[in-house]
């Protein structure tokens, strides 16, 4: 049986962020929407789409908290299976180790309605071959729907969407380094975190300090990424914060929390954190015009390296905001066991954990604007080909 199907068809042509993860109970595809969400903000939250698979076993608060997102959500019932459960453990230096609890029901590109089909970005959890088949699948049913006559109206229905890339990390070895290599030329950001972007290359992790991490960046940047080779590089590298490659810059960003001696640490859990980085950066490559980024426009106005860095960016000049908001978007992720907390102010603002999205994009770029100025070659080098 088949639900919700209507609610992405009734949102027109205003899908903004698609999931092509599939909902697992603790997995990937809650928190990408988590990310996407949180900078989506309220009056948004209906451009956030994706595709969950309810079984027998279904719990109903679960699909409480679901439903408090408000997001565009397409439920799909079926009392004949169990819904996909995952278990997450971690070791040595957030070594992450995951395996699947029950059968795993994998989500299509046919599945999507055409309202989704049409999303202005699409974030992806997978291997190389399926990312490839995924963006070939999506690129041709746009085409076809074009034909037919029946794409929404909007200018970015004509334009090709953002992809985003999360590898899966058992596949993650020098075996698959060719096909890689390949599936980062479909996408315009591929993001393994540090250890995945290592074992790639048959070693242990990735440091940026070491010849060979520098020489992987290298090797990814000339081969390239997206179809004209100027895409990203995303590398997240958990309590270290992020990196970010392309031809024209690096850019490295720290972690929202940042250790401290005199307080205690607030990150409980860092399952999904990387999930909801990617949600957010994806969404936030397309809100450009909305409050966060209005924020850190404001914030950063005087700073000079800000603006050179915004202006290297080339064509995805939305990156460097998607970056600051994905950053504080997995700071809310790693506070709880779980999902963060939604909640409403008694003025009607959006809470999360108690506290807005935009204030903590305001803090933290607040933070990045003393450190720019300080030292901007530590967070930004500009590369002139």
């Amino acid at each position: 049986m088949m639900e919700g199907r209507g609610a992405a068809e009734r949102s027109g042509d205003n899908v903004e962020f698609c999931t092509m993860g599939m909902f697992i109970l603790g997995g990937a595809a809650s928190f990408a929407v988590i990310g996407a969400r949180l900078v989506a903000g309220k009056e948004s939250s209906q451009a956030v789409s994706w595709i969950v698979d309810v079984g027998s076993d279904f719990p109903p608060e679960v699909l409480e908290v679901i439903n408090s997102w408000d997001t565009n959500c397409v439920i799909r019932e079926d009392p004949g299976r169990l819904t996909t459960r995952a278990w997450n453990g971690y070791g040595p230096n957030e070594k992450r180790d995951f395996k699947y609890l029950t059968p795993k029901l994998r989500l299509e590109p046919e599945m999507l309605s055409d309202a989704q089909v049409f999303s202005k970005t699409f974030h992806m959890v997978c291997s190389s071959s399926r990312c490839i088949s995924i963006v070939q699948t999506i690129l041709r049913r746009r085409e076809e729907l074009r034909q037919a006559g029946k794409a929404p109206s909007s200018e970015h229905a004509m334009k090709r969407p953002v992809f985003v890339w999360e590898p899966v990390p058992d596949l993650c070895t020098p075996e698959e380094q060719e096909q890689f290599l390949a599936a980062n030329q479909v996408v315009d950001v591929v993001s393994p975190n540090e250890l995945e972007l290592g074992m790639m290359f048959g070693h242990t992790g990735w440091s940026e300090e070491t010849d060979y991490g520098m020489d992987i960046v290298k090797k990814i940047l000339d081969s390239g990424i997206g179809p004209d080779g100027n895409g990203h590089l995303v590398i997240r590298a958990g309590k270290d914060g992020s990196y970010s490659y392309s031809r024209a810059q690096r850019v490295w960003l720290p972690a929202y929390h940042q250790p401290s001696a005199s307080e205690s640490s607030p990150v409980v859990d860092p399952t999904g954190a990387g999930n909801s980085f990617l949600g957010a950066l994806t969404q936030g490559m397309v809100g450009a015009d909305r409050g966060p980024a209005r924020i850190i426009d404001s914030v950063l106005a005087e700073s000079t390296t800000w603006q050179k860095a915004v202006k290297a960016g080339s064509k995805h000049d939305h990156i460097l905001a998607a970056l600051i908001f994905a950053t504080v978007a997995a700071s809310f992720v790693v506070e709880q066991i779980g999902v963060p907390h939604i909640s409403t102010s008694s003025d009607g603002r959006e809470l999360w954990n108690e506290t807005e999205f935009t204030e903590r994009v305001r803090l933290y770029t607040q933070r990045l604007y003393r450190t720019f100025e300080e030292s901007p070659q530590k967070h930004f080098q500009i590369k002139i080909n």
